[in-house]
């Protein structure tokens, strides 16, 4: 019957599953994917070298460790990407699951690495945030329930993803991680504009999200803190954004020279939070612009493949996947250059960090395997055909 409404395009049948997932997964989006993870060891291999003697390790003890998670990460995406829709939101459904339990005992089993956050469990060889597997395991149940509400007769799916969505962001906020918050919040709110929201919702979505910034910041002083550093006119040359801004200003077009950078050994989360400083001061601004049309080039690519994509669960899912991973590189570039308050926000692929890199590699399979080209047909030949009929 969906074939007598939508058409189809010719199936192989009987073809295996690695040559039909090269047939119909975006190339170009997995080239790009695997660029930026270069870029990323790049990166690191003048980054961490100073945290590494800093901390009694070898020179690119760092890097070792971002290449191995990188690999797992990459296998996770390709494997993801070669499931089937419907697998994918279950396995989804089930890592949502446990991420949110995950979340929920953080206070009671987390530990905050003296940062005064309290956001990873530490395994001693390794530690978990829970937060970078909760947002693409959220996106799909939430796609999967705003889509049910779609139907005749469906359950309320978009009141229950806003209250699961809520819950979600006051369990964020109260770590606090305030960065992560406003990241699954506009995901939510992505996905729910393009399942048909009216504008005076969402216009009332944003004057509560600006109450909530005003009572933290009034009750929070971590929140107050960063808000104060943001909007003060001067700079601190002594702390993150002072170097970081002084990086970027050094390296103008084409850098100071491979290995050359100095903010490296200033900054203690160079290789994380303000990486794109270091690629700013050694490499120039040739760099940096190579790195957001990397990222530009996979969330267009995504979005022109979902606009011709017509099961609502898809089409929700993957834009929410979609935007979610170009805003958090966006926040975090926009710190490094004091468009936006810091945030302690990863920069996808590239900075160091396991639970980032890994759950960037599943969030990416799962948008590669809703983005695959399906027998289902375009749009513009069902018109033709109904054209012709009359």
């Amino acid at each position: 019957m969906t074939e007598m409404v939508y058409g189809a395009v010719p199936v192989r049948d009987g073809e295996p599953i690695i040559p039909k997932w090269w047939r119909t997964v975006d190339r170009w989006t997995l080239s790009c994917v695997l660029a930026l993870f270069g870029v990323g060891l790049l990166l690191g291999l003048a980054a961490s070298v100073p945290l590494a003697e800093r901390n009694g390790f070898q020179p690119f003890h760092y890097v070792q460790r971002q290449a191995f998670f990188g690999a797992l990460a990459m296998v996770a995406m390709v494997l993801t990407s070669m499931m089937s829709p419907t697998l994918v939101r279950r396995l989804a459904v089930l890592g949502f699951v446990v991420s949110f339990v995950a979340l929920a005992l953080l206070p009671f089993f987390g530990t905050d690495f003296g940062k005064g956050a309290m956001r990873w469990y530490s395994l001693g060889f390794a530690s978990i945030q829970p937060s970078e597997f909760l947002k693409p395991g959220f996106v799909v149940v939430a796609a999967w329930m705003m889509a049910a509400s779609l139907e005749i007769n469906g359950p309320p799916g978009r009141a229950w993803s806003f209250a699961l969505c809520i819950s979600i962001v006051l369990m964020l906020a109260m770590q606090p991680d305030f960065g992560q918050a406003c990241l699954v919040l506009f995901g939510w709110g992505v996905m729910y504009f393009v399942a048909g929201a009216p504008m005076v919702l969402l216009v009332g979505m944003a004057a509560m999200v600006v109450i909530a910034g005003t009572v933290a910041y009034a009750h929070s002083e971590h929140f107050a803190r960063r808000i104060d550093g943001f909007l003060s006119p001067d700079v601190d040359p002594t702390t993150q954004l002072g170097y970081a801004t002084n990086a970027i200003r050094e390296g103008g077009l084409f850098g100071v020279g491979v290995g050359e950078g100095q903010v490296k050994w200033s900054l203690p989360d160079a290789h994380t939070d303000f990486i794109i400083a270091v690629a700013a001061e050694e490499y120039g601004l040739v760099l940096v612009l190579c790195i957001i049309a990397l990222y530009t080039s996979i969330v267009v690519r995504s979005l022109l493949r979902l606009v011709r994509e017509r099961d609502p669960f898809i089409r929700l899912a993957g834009t929410g996947l979609a935007c979610m991973f170009a805003v958090q590189a966006m926040i975090n570039m926009g710190v490094a250059v004091r468009l936006l308050p810091a945030k302690g926000m990863t920069l996808p692929f590239v900075s160091y960090g396991g639970s980032s890199v890994i759950a960037s590699g599943i969030a990416l399979g799962m948008l590669l395997a809703f983005t695959r080209s399906r027998p289902q047909g375009e749009i513009s030949d069902i018109l033709g055909r109904t054209a012709r009929s009359r």
